[in-house]
């Protein structure tokens, strides 16, 4: 297979992120009361005024990263520097429930609570955001936020009889989304919040490193089945499979966006480590992308049975944005730790099929649901789940990721 012209990949994901995030900036940033409008129609148009929480943290996240991840770009952009400080302030003013100090899955415009949802995803997300913006600013009060959410994540996911359990004793089961979330958050805050002078953050007396490394073995442990080529969405407490409709229910792109997490672990491990981290998730790619890709459409399905039976979502092979985007991401940075030209043929068709589908070149940003034949089931560019992360976190990785590539092209052909 001949190798792409890596610079020019580099510089077509740096122009479409400059696109989205313009979009966004143009059309989402809520200059009243702070924050962020996600509820947004094909043209930019408010469409709900309700706030999602997930994304005040994951907003405030994506923005603060771009300066510090992009500064050529972005380090210069008072407007996007603004919408980050924005974010965690309507976190900090609006977001969290004074009884128990969760946070909220949904306010009104003005900061009301209207929903509280039993899982913790709102605190990972507040948690990420607060640490990149004290990366842009060395406020340290956003530091302690950060660490502050990262605890309640680990309290209401991790000790037992916090959180009330998503299904009765008569069958209890464990899920890897909390394993994930856990990992990719604990990555953030060792990269935001640790220094030269101090060392790795800690949290609740042990290091993001080594709380990473337990949540791995815990995957590895539960969900990872070699013996079926597969990677579980949840399973019985022991790890076993349940052979019921939840037990059975498989969603590749999720699992392929774990192997990424895995193949950035890897990056900062020695070598037989590394390799242990690298295995696992060129195989949970590889076993996914088999059960996943759809072969007579193209794109990725978002459910299917581990054996093969009828789904019980009725959305099951519906096209979302956000899993294509994980899977571009893993399988590029495959292809870059590997060379292999398998993981670089499942990259190129990804993006081909996710590029000639998701973007809208007339109003700008993507749409986020195709029917399985890939027409737009709806044209809204944002809502409760979708707004500026999946998307431009993508774009801003793959084309670090493709500059990397391409200046190893360009060293290989002088030396």
């Amino acid at each position: 297979m001949e190798k792409p012209n890596f610079a020019e990949l580099s510089e077509s994901f740096r122009a479409e992120l400059r696109s989205v995030i313009s979009f966004w900036l143009k059309h989402g940033v809520d200059s009243e009361f702070g924050g962020v409008l996600t509820s947004l129609g094909r043209d930019g148009q408010v469409i709900d005024t309700d706030k999602s929480v997930w994304f005040q943290g994951r907003a405030g996240w994506m923005f603060a990263t771009l300066i510090t991840e992009l500064p050529e770009d972005y380090a210069a952009n008072e407007a996007l520097r603004a919408a980050a400080i924005s974010c965690v302030t309507f976190l900090r003013q609006h977001c969290r429930c004074k009884e128990t100090g969760k946070y909220y899955f949904s306010v009104t415009r003005d900061g009301k609570p209207l929903r509280m949802r039993r899982y913790v995803y709102s605190e990972s997300f507040a948690a990420i955001a607060f640490a990149a913006v004290y990366r842009i600013t060395g406020d340290d009060s956003y530091k302690r936020d950060a660490i502050e959410a990262f605890e309640l994540y680990l309290k209401y996911s991790f000790e037992p009889g916090v959180m009330q359990p998503k299904f009765e004793s008569t069958r209890p089961m464990r899920g890897a989304g909390p394993l994930m979330i856990a990992i990719v958050t604990a990555q953030e805050l060792r990269a935001c919040l640790s220094s030269k002078t101090d060392g790795e953050i800690s949290v609740q007396g042990k290091s993001c490193t080594a709380w990473i490394a337990s949540w791995v073995d815990e995957i590895e442990r539960y969900f990872v089945k070699p013996d079926i080529r597969c990677f579980m969405e949840a399973v019985g407490i022991d790890g076993s499979i349940q052979n019921h409709a939840d037990g059975r229910t498989l969603n590749p792109g999720h699992a392929i966006e774990c192997a990424w997490f895995l193949l950035a672990e890897a990056t900062m491990k020695a070598d037989v480590e590394a390799s242990r981290l690298r295995t696992i998730g060129l195989s949970i790619i590889d076993w996914m992308w088999e059960r996943g890709w759809d072969k007579e459409h193209g794109g990725l399905l978002y459910f299917v049975d581990v054996y093969g039976l009828p789904v019980q979502e009725y959305w099951h092979d519906m096209k979302f944005w956000w899993n294509h985007c994980e899977v571009i991401i893993a399988t590029l940075m495959a292809y870059q730790q590997t060379g292999d030209p398998q993981q670089l043929g499942k990259f190129l068709t990804v993006k081909q099929y996710t590029f000639d589908h998701f973007p809208d070149r007339e109003f700008g940003e993507w749409f986020g649901y195709l029917h399985r034949d890939g027409t737009v089931s709806q044209p809204a560019k944002g809502n409760m789940f979708k707004g500026p992360f999946h998307i431009p976190r993508m774009l801003m990785i793959c084309s670090k990721v493709c500059a990397e590539l391409s200046a190893r092209d360009d060293n290989g052909r002088t030396s």
